[in-house]
């Protein structure tokens, strides 16, 4: 079986592959590049669902099934923000073009510099949407809650992880394992409620 996902990140789609293989043997994760899709998917949808459809639709004009996701942390005491503008939060706050890790987390402690300490809750949030090529469409969902610190810690993960304590393992998402990230994150949630409701659509079509 042939998925595309909406991406040229081959981390990502290795990613996919290997969390997928566990219950497709058989999977096989292609990139955008891969079945001659070129230029840039306009990402123009106000809700992450919104965003990933618009990505797993231009996937799935390749033929096969076409697979979307986005992501991104949501604060409380910002109305969940940066919410989908999470990857340029740094440009959306007006501090410049930057689009990277540091400038993002720079922004957000400086949105949340008066914020009390039990007010800094939040979540990550990833949607991962899939159009099969019947032209069914589903989404589904994966959060992990914890709350933003006043500082860094860790030295792995990437994006705001630094910032995200998650309290149940009593660590920031930067100082995780991949094995402990992947087994709580809400990318790690997405994947396996994806595998779960791809399986199902594909035995309801055989019926």
């Amino acid at each position: 079986m042939k998925i595309v996902l909406a991406s040229r990140n081959r981390k990502k789609i290795a990613e996919l592959e290997t969390l997928l293989s566990e219950v497709f043997p058989q999977i096989e994760i292609l990139s955008l590049d891969d079945v001659g899709i070129h230029g840039e998917i306009v990402e123009d949808g106000t809700t992450f669902a919104e965003n990933a459809l618009i990505k797993a639709r231009a996937a799935a004009e390749s033929g096969y099934i076409g697979v979307g996701d986005d992501s991104g942390l949501t604060v409380d005491a910002l109305g969940g923000e940066p919410g989908i503008y999470s990857a340029r939060y740094a440009e959306r706050c007006g501090k410049g073009g930057d689009h990277n890790d540091e400038a993002n987390n720079n922004a957000l402690l400086e949105r949340l510099a008066d914020v009390a300490d039990g007010a800094r809750g939040g979540a990550f949030v990833c949607c991962i949407a899939c159009v099969l090529p019947d032209g069914r469409e589903f989404t589904v969902f994966g959060e992990a809650r914890g709350s933003i610190l006043r500082e860094r810690h860790g030295e792995d993960g990437f994006g705001y992880d630094p910032l995200f304590y998650y309290e149940p393992l009593g660590k920031c998402f930067a100082q995780l394992s991949p094995e402990e990230k992947n087994s709580v994150s809400h990318r790690g949630q997405a994947i396996r409620a994806f595998a779960k409701a791809l399986g199902a659509a594909l035995e309801e079509r055989k019926n």
